[in-house]
């Protein structure tokens, strides 16, 4: 902290020019101000906004740092007409502007039908990551969150193996409005495809957060912004097809009384869908007397039926104090079957067939309370409080009936337990977790503002589970089968920043978080404790944004983060998935901790950036071990040693005529890492890029068209190697006449083309001297999937006019 106080004397004693500023007040033609107006600075060659702030109470506004050039300003409130300003010159030997009063006149006409066209790009680049417009992109429509992030630049999502990765790297953090999902990454995975992507506003994919934010996420932050308080109401209702049919539906309700916003949302979603994995292999099998060749196939048949439901309000109790608070509510359940068929071949002569079926639930109710107050001190100063509660439940139940018989009809000769036709499962988990926040900001100066808060997070997380087999007419457990678990863990942190205008092209953003976290696990029922580790580290962020004029910007940041094992990652629970092998968590599993560095360039709407990054111990699920006895193969999470990563990412976008539009972006990396979890330990670098494109087509009567694509080229997964894959996704809108909402049509994986190729054993020699070849198909890879939605805001037409200026600063070119 020292040496952040350092640099603030610094910038006190040298900083002497922050750019020009002009002011001035609004009135209406009696002379009464007009508080919360939209002041928007645009620059005068092609009317492309610079910077926009709102007025005060009293009218009145205020737009410093502004770099030489030519400029206007244009003004704009609910009710009034727009207003501009004649082009004025800003040189670097300007003073202060002080304007005149600009008068406001009533708009007394009624809108009836308001068409606008919102100009935002569907990617942006920022100091912090990239900002992703998804209301822009017809695709959204009757899309789920999951299928929006994998049409995301830099992101990967792993279906097979319930995974989402951030240029190369899988330690992500996802947020919703800035809060972490405290989930497992495969409870993640179900709720995020449940979750509609209709009432999303944009996804922030922030690969470099700044100090304010958790630490958590060696790759970066994903933060989800819903919509929330855009219209006085909408409604979209959707339906398709792929392998089976689909459905979803949603509201949203928002409503201004006095000084109290009210708003809610609920959506509903059902999916039937359909996917397969199937791996031809050899191995050593101790269990059945030696080596073996073998071909199994898994057919995965999910129904998925998930509602969310968010409340919440906020009233100003004076003119400087806010409090507000929401409800959130989610119930998903999992209906799945799944069909197995297995061949195997021993060098001893013997042949095996499996056959199984598995029928499980996945239940999950996820709820969550949240409460703020914001007090405005004085004018630039501001503090907040937060406080939050979550709590999950999950209910997992399954039974399975399977055979494992040889060409006479006879189990193997070994472990009755393993080889029982009759299994059932049982897996209950409740978390409880307690957020409690203070923020603290203060404008000491034009050009530099402070930022402080203090944070306290307890979570809460038992969970038992157990695999019960039938022998001799009874339900027998085995102790190795069955898990009973305790998590307690405490994160304390504190953080401070500092932003400053070094000069009127140059701004500096400092700051630093501690944190520190004490997790314990334990067996109540064995009274064993599984894991005590403490961590304390400070968290450094840098970011230097420097504008070389008013289209083009360097950006240069680094920063440091963690990410923590998911508490399912460490217990030592074990999950049969066959007689030959059985899956387990590590209690062993460490943290990883990275270093970024990052370097970004932006020219009008084009952005490079190129990413360096050390992780220490980075994680990979899945990862083949044997048990300490030699008998079956353990899949389970493991540490690698390190991963290097140096990455540039291009994001481009091409307006080709004015009714075609195009944006392209390319995330190409160099990784090295290194493991010994294997038989053989290894080192490997190689290549990787993801690439995707979006374009649309404005037509005529009303008729625009988008097509998009993405693709991720072969990498890997901790000693797993994985072919390229990916996908071109075509929609259609139509908007109708009088109001009548608009109709889009949605086709996804229009060539059927996602189908993985993964394999173990081509890198380096795994346990048993594995190799395998896993093929998985995603429903889309079998089915294109057509989806039909219809949207429609409603209102009457007073609400339908407050509705059109807010977006009317969207027909800004940006």
């Amino acid at each position: 902290m020292n040496y952040l106080l350092f640099l603030a004397f610094w910038l006190f004693a040298f900083l002497s020019d922050a750019g020009a500023q002009v002011s001035g007040k609004l009135v209406t033609a009696a002379g009464t101000p007009v508080p919360f107006a939209n002041v928007l600075l645009l620059r005068q060659s092609d009317t492309s906004l610079v910077k926009a702030v709102l007025t005060g109470e009293d009218g009145r506004y205020r737009i410093s740092g502004i770099l030489p050039g030519n400029y206007r300003l244009r003004f704009g409130s609910i009710g009034y007409e727009n207003a501009e300003t004649p082009a004025f010159e800003v040189s670097p030997t300007s003073a202060d502007t002080t304007f005149a009063n600009q008068v406001l006149l009533r708009n007394t006409q009624q809108l009836g039908e308001v068409v606008v066209r919102a100009e935002k790009p569907l990617f942006q680049q920022q100091v912090f990551g990239t900002v992703i417009n998804v209301e822009n992109s017809i695709l959204t429509k009757g899309s789920s969150a999951l299928e929006l992030l994998e049409r995301s630049p830099g992101v990967y999502v792993d279906r097979r193996n319930n995974g989402i990765a951030l240029n190369g790297k899988s330690g992500v953090t996802v947020m919703l409005n800035g809060k972490l999902l405290r989930m497992s990454a495969d409870q993640l995975m179900i709720y995020l495809q449940g979750m509609t992507a209709n009432d999303i506003e944009k996804i922030e994919l922030l690969s470099t957060p700044p100090a304010k934010y958790e630490a958590a996420g060696n790759a970066g932050m994903i933060n989800i912004v819903i919509k929330r308080n855009r219209d006085p109401g909408n409604f979209s209702v959707t339906g398709g097809y792929g392998y089976g049919e689909k459905a979803a539906a949603s509201a949203n309700l928002a409503r201004t009384i006095g000084n109290t916003g009210l708003y809610g949302n609920y959506s509903f979603s059902h999916d039937r869908t359909y996917y397969d994995w199937s791996s031809p292999a050899t191995d050593e099998v101790p269990l059945l007397g030696g080596h073996a060749s073998s071909y199994f196939l898994s057919v995965i048949k999910p129904v998925n039926n998930s509602h969310n439901l968010s409340v919440g309000a906020d009233t100003r109790l004076s003119p400087r104090t806010t409090i507000g608070g929401n409800l959130n509510f989610n119930y998903s359940a999992v209906n799945e079957q799944t069909v197995n068929y297995g061949e195997y071949h021993i060098a001893t002569g013997k042949d095996y067939v499996q056959h199984a079926t598995i029928n499980g639930d996945n239940r999950w109710t996820n709820a969550g309370v949240s409460f703020y107050a914001d007090r405005k001190i004085r004018e630039g100063e501001q503090l907040r409080f937060d406080l939050d509660y979550l709590y999950y439940k999950n209910n997992r139940p399954s039974s399975a009936y399977s055979t494992f018989l040889d060409s006479e009809g006879h189990p193997p000769e070994t472990n009755d337990t393993l080889f029982s036709p009759l299994q059932r499962s049982f897996s209950n988990t409740m978390i409880q977790v307690g957020v409690l926040k203070m923020d603290y900001s203060r404008q000491l100066s034009p050009k530099i503002k402070i930022e402080g808060g203090i944070k306290g997070t307890y979570t809460r997380t038992g969970s038992a589970s157990r695999i019960e087999s039938f022998l001799d007419s009874t339900w027998v457990v085995s102790s190795a089968a069955a898990t009973d678990m305790l998590l307690k863990e405490g994160i304390g942190a504190v953080y401070g920043s500092l932003e400053a205008q070094i000069r009127p092209s140059l701004q500096l953003v400092a700051g630093v978080r501690y944190e520190y976290s004490h997790t314990q696990m334990t067996d109540p029922g064995k009274k064993q404790l599984i894991t005590d580790r403490p961590l304390s580290a400070f968290f450094p962020g840098i970011f230097l944004s420097w504008k070389v004029n008013t289209i083009s910007e360097w950006q240069l940041s680094y920063t440091k983060r963690i990410s923590r094992p998911a508490y399912n990652d460490l217990a030592s629970f074990v999950l049969y998935t066959g007689p030959t092998s059985v899956e387990t968590g590590n209690p062993m599993l460490k943290p990883t901790i990275t270093n970024n560095l990052k370097l970004g360039y932006q020219y009008k709407g084009y952005a490079a950036s190129l990413l360096f990054s050390r992780d220490q111990y980075p994680m990979a699920r899945y990862q083949i071990t044997a048990n300490p006895t030699g008998e079956v193969i353990v899949v389970s999470p493991q540490n690698l040693i390190f991963q290097d990563n140096v990455s540039l990412q291009l994001l481009a976008p091409w307006k080709v005529k004015e009714w075609w539009e195009m944006s392209f972006g390319l995330t190409g990396s160099w990784r090295r890492f290194k493991l010994d979890y294997t038989v053989l330990p290894v080192e490997k670098a190689y290549i990787a890029y993801n690439a995707n494109f979006s374009t649309t087509f404005r037509l005529p009567a009303r008729f625009s068209l988008e097509l998009s694509g993405w693709y991720n080229s072969a990498s890997y997964d901790g000693s797993r190697e994985v072919d390229g894959f990916g996908a071109v996704n075509m929609g259609v809108k139509k908007t109708l006449k009088k109001n009548g909402g608009s109709l889009q049509l949605t086709v996804t994986d229009i060539f059927r083309t996602t189908a993985i190729d993964s394999y173990f054993g081509t890198l380096t020699k795994e346990a048993f001297n594995l190799n395998s070849k896993v093929t998985f198909h995603p429903e889309p890879g079998k089915a294109q999937i057509f989806k039909l939605t219809w949207t429609k805001s409603f209102g009457n037409s007073a609400q339908r006019q407050q509705r059109a200026e807010p977006e009317e600063r969207n027909r800004v070119r940006k």
